[in-house]
């Protein structure tokens, strides 16, 4: 669907922070950067990123002609006030200016912002445009604070207005939160003492990250029962509230690269942070989110970052799902008291950067238990892992640079590393450690051709990289490694590649992954997309979808 995407930005502090602010004209979304970190080497190196504001209007994302537009016309609020209902084009981009009002510029005082406020107002611009477009619903894009006055409208504000018997998720489609502090900003010094400081002096205004603020503006009942209840998670949001499967959550793993920007220093918030948001803090349980070796923000931030970008463009658009689990574990031993920690990294072909990765070396590994308890937490995550694929840009690209026009086919590699170390009551043994030396470590490549219309299927294959005779970009599938359909119910793959010998030798005999690709929407439309054709089932842009349905593809090997 053609929907436009809005923007909310992030806390900016005192007076100083809030005019620099005010003074950008896209609250800082316009901002690039002009370096990544690639591998294992601690400096980083030149690498030109537009900006995810820039890039929205460079990229086609179905047409080759439908890209973003910008309507700002010298005050968006006042460009949507002059026109008519389904004037405006819905592929447009959007910036919540909460913060203008606080300006000392035109006025303003700092203690004039308040989330709550900015909540609401969020809410009048999302029907505004809604109206002007003609779109069913909005994206909404935010990053840090910017989730959370997301989440209040969501939450807070709309289950509160008297006026619309409408819920969250007939105004929004999607929302993707940039290192979004979901579960308030903790310190990892001070046992609670800073917290406590901060939330009653309120500098700023920053007791908005405290559990007890976000419980009264993410809730509709502390109208009624004003003091936080015992066992109250401001992380907690209920699929009554919004489609979790329709909440992203970018998660930063370097707090490093924010220290230096900020000149301070990381122990403040710990190594498993962004360098403000703890990785515990930073996503919604039950929503999809992937892990990056970003910072909070800076030039080395996540919002300017082609990893962002790329997770962010493939949720909002991708016509896949692709989730994966782990499988079947099984303890080799189960007398001793082995650590075992599994690092997970995804890389989707033709991208210069890392989608997603869970490693020591960033303090985020995925740990195995025996058995599997099944919690979903940060370093133990069910599924293992969710990313989203786009058959449509995939066609958009090879249409581009001229390639074959052979079928089209989608291919992402997932990299597993197998680590342990011995503990001994609660202390760890080095007496035979090898660091940075892994018990198994093989990368599985997957290869997608998916379904082009109504009565045809997809076809997957996969091989582990350990079983390829030369380099990955040649490998060329055979029927060897085609994945067969398992299931006789039309519209569902299902299966799961099994671990090579050198990976069940420590995780089981049983032990592998399954895989689950789901079609999200209109059925994947390769080639009406290359052709600049609607893909194949979707709705008319002014016409809101049927109840969303899944098909389920699960491979089997």
């Amino acid at each position: 669907m053609r929907l436009p995407i809005i923007y909310v930005r992030g806390y900016a502090g005192s007076t100083s922070g809030i005019d620099k602010a005010v003074d950008d004209p896209f609250y800082g979304f316009n901002e690039g950067s002009v370096h990544v970190r690639v591998g294992l080497q601690p400096d980083p190196v030149f690498y030109q990123f537009e900006s995810p504001l820039l890039r929205l209007l460079m990229e086609p994302h179905d047409h080759p002609d439908d890209v973003y537009h910008l309507l700002v016309q010298g005050g968006q609020e006042k460009y949507l006030d002059s026109r008519s209902n389904g004037s405006v084009d819905p592929m447009t981009v959007w910036v919540h200016r909460f913060y203008d009002r606080a300006a000392s510029g035109w006025g303003g005082r700092p203690e004039a912002f308040s989330l709550e406020g900015a909540a609401a107002s969020l809410f009048v611009l999302v029907k505004k445009v809604l109206a002007a477009t003609g779109a069913p619903r909005v994206h909404l894009v935010a990053h840090s604070m910017g989730g959370l006055i997301c989440r209040s409208m969501i939450q807070r504000v709309i289950p509160d207005d008297p006026t619309s018997d409408r819920v969250a998720a007939d105004y929004v489609q999607s929302l993707f939160t940039y290192g979004t502090p979901h579960g308030g900003i903790e310190f990892a010094v001070g046992h609670g003492l800073l917290e406590k400081v901060r939330d009653a002096v309120d500098v700023n205004g920053a007791s908005i990250f405290g559990a007890d603020r976000m419980y009264r503006y993410l809730t509709p009942e502390s109208r009624r029962r004003p003091e936080r209840p015992e066992g109250w998670a401001p992380t907690t949001m209920t699929e009554q509230e919004f489609p979790l499967d329709r909440v992203f959550c970018l998660v930063g793993t370097n707090p490093e690269d924010y220290a230096v920007a900020l000149g301070l220093s990381s122990a403040a918030v710990g190594a498993r942070s962004d360098g403000l948001v703890q990785i515990e803090n930073a996503y919604v349980p039950g929503a999809h989110r992937a892990f990056v070796h970003r910072s909070h923000s800076g030039r080395l931030g996540m919002v300017n970052s082609e990893e962002g970008y790329q997770n962010l463009k493939r949720f909002l658009f991708g016509d896949l799902e692709v989730e994966v689990r782990l499988l079947g574990l099984d303890q080799p031993e189960p007398k001793d008291d082995t650590v075992w920690q599994l690092e997970t990294q995804l890389s989707i072909r033709g991208l210069p950067i890392v989608m997603h990765e869970q490693t020591t070396a960033h303090h985020c590994p995925v740990q195995i238990e025996w058995p599997p308890t099944g919690a979903d937490r940060a370093d133990r995550p069910e599924p293992l892992i969710t990313t989203f694929l786009s058959s449509r840009q995939a066609a958009l690209n090879r249409a581009e640079t001229g390639r074959d026009s052979g079928p089209l086919r989608l291919r992402h590699a997932l990299r597993l590393r197998l680590i342990s170390l011995e503990e001994h009551d609660g202390v760890f043994g080095f007496g035979d450690h090898l660091e940075q030396v892994e018990e198994w470590l093989d990368t599985v490549i997957v290869e997608i051709e998916p379904a082009t219309g109504p009565g045809q299927h997809p076809q997957a294959w996969a091989i582990w990289n350990t079983q390829l005779p030369r380099a990955v970009r040649t490998w060329l599938p055979t029927d060897d490694e085609v994945v067969h359909d398992s299931d006789v119910t039309d519209g569902v793959w299902r299966g799961v590649v099994q671990l090579p010998p050198s990976g069940k030798a420590f995780l089981g005999d049983e032990a592998r992954l399954e895989f689950t690709v789901t079609g999200r929407g209109a059925a994947p439309a390769a080639v009406a997309a290359a052709s600049g054709a609607a893909p194949v089932g979707a709705p008319p842009a002014d016409e809101a979808p049927p109840p969303r349905e899944k098909t389920r593809w699960r491979w089997l090997r």
